[in-house]
């Protein structure tokens, strides 16, 4: 809604001024539609051509992200916290062994089951499964794991990254798509110049109506929904640094108090439970 909301205010700043200040607004809404269609129709074209049909399919998904915000929020933190605790606490009394039966199957685990969410989220499950498998595998240098973990969600990263980079060179080719509108209008207007000096005026203003609209589409929508998805999925990208840090932390031996506070620190600070909230949070953990 915020994103939204902002919208609309350059939208009420641009449009309200030139109004008041004594524009009309025939000569836009005359122009516009056109100007749209080849503007439009031309940064449409270009950011097809230069990403793959998957990419094109993951930027439009990212509007959502745009228009909703990072999916976690607290709760989601206490309850990942939580169910990481319940896990290198099971580790740290029982053995490593004591993990499979939920690795391995974590649909039928007990304690996979009373976080719902988190089953849900597969690459969530999947990073929390795959890196407590390689510890029972005897991968438990905490380096090693780290590096392994540090390059899968950097690689995740670049990757959830691409929509908003394909946005910003949009953002960054509409001003010229703008101009070659308005270079298009100008030549219209050169093959009508025996008309009168009204008409002449008014297709004028209708081809720098096509600058208008460029610069506008430019830094008025497209940059600053790159901007704000570039955001998003970088604060989301923290939900799965939490889980790095608290299996680096067990894997250094520390105990799954301190683990499950070492992930507490990588939670974006208006999410972040308190110590107090966490710790209410795992006493409270009823696991069969």
């Amino acid at each position: 809604m915020l994103t939204i909301g902002g919208l609309l205010f350059v939208f009420a700043c641009v449009f309200g001024s030139y109004i008041v200040s004594g524009g009309s607004m025939e000569p836009l809404i005359e122009a516009i539609p056109f100007e749209l269609w080849t503007i439009g129709g031309a940064a449409a074209g270009t950011f097809v051509m230069s990403n793959s049909m998957h990419d094109v399919k993951h930027t439009l998904a990212g509007f959502g992200k745009i228009m909703k915000g990072a999916v976690y929020k607290k709760p989601d933190y206490v309850d990942l916290l939580s169910l990481l605790y319940y896990f290198v606490r099971l580790a740290s009394t029982k053995g490593s062994m004591a993990l499979e039966p939920h690795i391995e199957k974590p649909t039928e685990s007990v304690a996979f089951q009373k976080f719902s969410k988190i089953l849900k989220n597969h690459h969530a499950s999947d990073i929390v499964c795959d890196y407590l498998r390689m510890v029972g595998m005897n991968a438990d240098d905490p380096n090693q794991i780290e590096d392994v973990m540090a390059r899968e969600l950097k690689k995740t990263l670049t990757e959830e990254l691409h929509g908003a980079h394909a946005l910003q060179t949009m953002a960054d080719g509409l001003p010229a798509l703008g101009i070659v509108a308005a270079v298009l209008g100008v030549i219209k207007t050169m093959s009508h110049i025996n008309e009168p000096p009204a008409v002449l005026g008014a297709m004028i203003g209708g081809a720098l109506v096509g600058t208008f609209l460029g610069i506008l589409l430019a830094y008025g929508m497209a940059a600053p929904f790159a901007t704000r998805l570039k955001g998003v999925v970088e604060e989301e990208a923290k939900y799965f640094e939490v889980i790095r840090a608290v299996l680096v932390a067990h894997l250094h031996g520390n105990a799954p108090q301190v683990s499950i506070e070492t992930g507490r620190k990588m939670v974006p600070n208006q999410h972040m439970p308190s110590f107090q909230e966490l710790e209410a949070a795992v006493q409270n953990l009823q696991i069969a």
